[in-house]
């Protein structure tokens, strides 16, 4: 009498595959997470130079000095300019991690709402 082998793989086999797919998702989700958040840092870090630089310009072509404020509607849509968006922003940039932007008098440094307080992840501040 010969015996025929099954074939196929066993429960045990199955379970040994998922539980080394639990293990890579285990360790490759929070890797995944804190790039993502990272990346949302430096992207609103972008966004404040971006800001920065707008208002430089600003007060440039306008002859403000150290102190006096600007707007971020006069960024976008500066005194004798027709539509918006012909201005030193084209729209308001919007920070990817939902914070809000105040631009500050010229001369000092845009800022977010989220600023430092979302250790250790980037912080979404200016850096020079």
């Amino acid at each position: 009498m010969t015996r025929q082998s099954a074939k196929g793989f066993t429960l045990v086999e199955i379970m040994i595959v998922v539980a080394i797919i639990g293990i890579i998702i285990a360790i490759a989700v929070p890797a995944f997470l804190r790039a993502r958040e990272n990346s949302r840092g430096r992207a609103c870090q972008e966004n404040l130079s971006k800001i920065d630089g707008a208002k430089e310009q600003y007060a440039l072509e306008f002859n403000l000095s150290n102190g006096s404020t600007v707007a971020m509607a006069d960024l976008i849509n500066p005194p004798n300019t027709t539509a918006a968006g012909q201005g030193y922003l084209k729209r308001t940039p919007v920070c990817p991690s939902g914070g809000s932007y105040t631009e500050n008098a010229i001369g000092t440094d845009p800022e977010c709402s989220i600023g430092t307080t979302n250790a250790p992840f980037e912080p979404h501040v200016l850096q020079n």
